[in-house]
C-alpha cells in the first residue's frame, strides 16, 4: 500500500538552469512533461542541437547550476503568451527579449555572453524546439520531491535546506522520509484524474549544492546522501499515463 501524500507546491522551469515559476495548478498530458517545463535552454558552446530533429543531450551542453552557480543570482519571469523572458539581477531588470523572435533571442544571448563570459565554451544560443523538453533525462517525466526526505537530509547535513535546491515539479508532504524511493514501478493517482507511473529515482548532482537564492555553493548534498544512505538519490521521476489537472492541496495516492 502506498501512503497518501498532499501536494504542497508545484513549479515549472521555462528555461533550463534559470529560476522556477510557482503554479497553483497545472495540466498534465499523457506522455508529456508538466506544461511549459524546460521549454528552452541556453547553449554553452556548440552542441549541434537541431531544432528540426531535436534529441536528448547531456545537460553539460547548456548553462546550468551544476557548473554555472551564478545563474542562481538571476530572477527570471517568462510570459508564456508573448514568449517573453525577463531577467533581473541585483533587484533590477537586466534584459528582456521575446524568445519567438531573432531579435529577442539575440538580446538574451548578448546578456549571457557578458554575464557568463568566463564560463562559456562558445557564444551562448537560446535553444528551443516545439514539443521538446530540455530535461536531465531523455524520457518526458514529472519530478516529485518528498519534503520529509528533505527534512531528514537537513538532520544529516546539520543545516536548513531549501527544497528548491532539488528543482522539482511537485513537492509533497505526508509520505515518510525516503518512501518515494520505494515507489519505482508503481502507479500514482494525483487529484481526480491524473495517473502517473514512477519510473526512476533521481540521482543528485552538484547543482543541489548551490543556494537557489544567493548562488553560494555552500553545501555538499550528493556527498551527504552517499555518506548517510549509500546513494545520492532524492526524489522520483514519473511518467504521465492519464491526463488531468493537478493543484496545490491535491492528494497523491497509490490506490483508486
Amino acid at each position: 500500500m502506498t501512503a497518501a501524500a498532499k501536494i504542497q507546491s508545484i513549479y515549472r522551469y521555462p528555461v533550463k538552469g534559470l529560476s522556477p515559476e510557482p503554479l497553483q495548478r497545472a495540466q498534465l498530458e499523457a506522455g508529456e512533461t508538466l506544461r511549459g517545463d524546460r521549454l528552452y535552454a541556453i547553449e554553452n558552446g556548440p552542441s549541434r542541437f537541431d531544432p528540426a530533429l531535436p534529441r536528448y543531450q547531456p545537460k553539460t551542453h547548456y548553462l546550468m547550476l551544476m557548473r554555472n552557480e551564478r545563474l542562481a543570482t538571476l530572477k527570471t519571469c517568462f510570459d508564456e503568451a508573448g514568449r517573453t523572458l525577463i531577467v533581473a539581477h541585483d533587484g533590477r531588470e537586466a534584459v528582456r527579449g521575446g524568445l519567438g523572435s531573432p531579435q529577442g533571442r539575440a538580446a538574451i544571448e548578448r546578456f549571457f555572453a557578458g554575464f557568463c563570459a568566463d564560463e562559456l565554451r562558445g557564444p551562448p544560443r537560446v535553444l528551443h524546439a516545439p514539443g521538446f523538453s530540455f530535461s536531465d533525462v531523455a524520457r518526458k517525466v514529472v519530478s516529485i520531491i518528498n519534503l520529509a526526505s528533505v527534512a531528514a537530509l537537513e538532520d544529516v547535513v546539520g543545516a536548513a535546506i531549501d527544497p528548491l535546491r532539488f528543482r522539482g515539479n511537485v513537492y509533497v508532504s505526508g509520505w515518510p522520509a525516503w518512501h518515494e524511493l520505494d515507489l519505482v514501478g508503481q502507479e500514482l493517482a494525483i487529484g481526480p484524474q491524473a495517473r502517473l507511473k514512477v519510473v526512476k529515482r533521481i540521482v543528485r548532482c552538484a547543482a543541489t549544492n548551490v543556494d537557489p537564492d544567493t548562488g553560494a555553493r555552500d553545501l555538499a548534498i550528493p556527498d551527504a546522501l552517499q555518506r548517510a544512505y549509500g546513494h545520492a538519490d532524492c526524489g522520483i521521476y514519473a511518467e504521465v499515463l492519464t491526463a488531468g489537472e493537478i493543484a496545490v492541496g491535491d492528494m497523491v495516492s497509490g490506490e483508486w
